[in-house]
């Protein structure tokens, strides 16, 4: 048997606009993800059957209903393989942040069970796949910093500056459906281009939902903004603002109240999971 260990990153959204409400529910979103240092770990042990185990840090839900599960088994169903394999979690980003770790690890599932099984499906074909997991997945699978619209899956790769950044993680969890539905929630936000976006930012249209039905993050917000500007990423609990070095956000980190937790880490427009694939010598790995 062989093993991998690779990292599951997370994101921040560096804006999130809504546009409008769809017909089936949904709502038209315009942002900006960027990949971030702070990844969970997946471990990948080939299996000679069939079986699909998991193992590690597992949430509550069944193991049927975990994304990594749902991952693995659409892909050997879709093509067919006589495969298995035994993958262990080990969680390092925050749940129900807005930081995408679920959707990081179903994604990182399909792009390592793709090699491992010899599937040879195209990044495209993964995305496919991916967008019926959840509306974040096909940015993990494309390991690209983008531009994002649609309900997230229509991507363009941009290039904005990796800075470094606090991440602030307040003591509540923010359920995005609860978020959505809010009567007060900005819907007409109108669009802007990509160029727009890189020289004049944008800003997160339910921040002020989640301010009002989440004092923690209101919280974390105000005391973010003493040293940067400071935002909401997605509709999660996470709160982030940009530094221009990482000294500067160093020391502002010293200062965190106790019941925040808090990371200094690097935006990133490759995501690393992408640059241990690239690295890896497939060709000469068996599994």
């Amino acid at each position: 048997m062989r093993t991998l260990t690779v990292p599951s990153p997370a994101k921040i959204n560096l804006f999130l606009h809504v546009n409008g409400r769809r017909a089936d529910g949904y709502h038209n979103l315009q942002t900006a993800f960027q990949f971030l240092e702070l990844a969970d770990r997946l471990t990948f042990v080939s299996r000679q059957d069939q079986c699909i185990r998991l193992k590690g840090d597992l949430s509550e839900i069944s193991i049927e209903s975990n994304l990594i599960y749902k991952a693995a088994k659409m892909l050997q169903q879709h093509t067919a393989k006589k495969h298995g394999v035994e993958i262990e979690i080990e969680k390092k980003i925050p749940i129900g942040g807005g930081l995408g770790g679920g959707s990081s690890n179903a994604a990182t599932t399909l792009l390592m069970l793709n090699k491992m099984w010899d599937c040879h499906l195209s990044t495209q074909e993964l995305m496919t796949m991916g967008v019926k997991l959840g509306a974040d997945v096909p940015i993990f699978i494309s390991g690209l910093a983008s531009f994002a619209e649609g309900i997230g899956e229509q991507l363009q790769p941009i290039h904005p500056p990796e800075r470094w950044l606090i991440l602030v993680v307040p003591p509540c969890t923010v359920n995005t459906g609860k978020i959505f539905s809010d009567t007060q929630l900005t819907r007409t936000t109108p669009k802007i281009t990509i160029a727009e976006f890189l020289e004049l930012g944008g800003h997160n249209d339910c921040e002020p939902v989640t301010r009002k039905l989440f004092p923690d993050v209101a919280d974390a917000l105000n005391w973010l903004n003493n040293y940067s500007l400071a935002k909401l990423t997605g509709t999660g609990s996470c709160v982030f603002a940009l530094f221009e070095d990482k000294n500067a956000a160093l020391n502002a980190i010293k200062e965190i109240p106790d019941r925040f937790k808090g990371f200094v880490v690097k935006g990133l427009n490759v995501s690393p999971l992408h640059s241990v694939i690239e690295n890896f010598n497939w060709g000469v790995a068996k599994w």
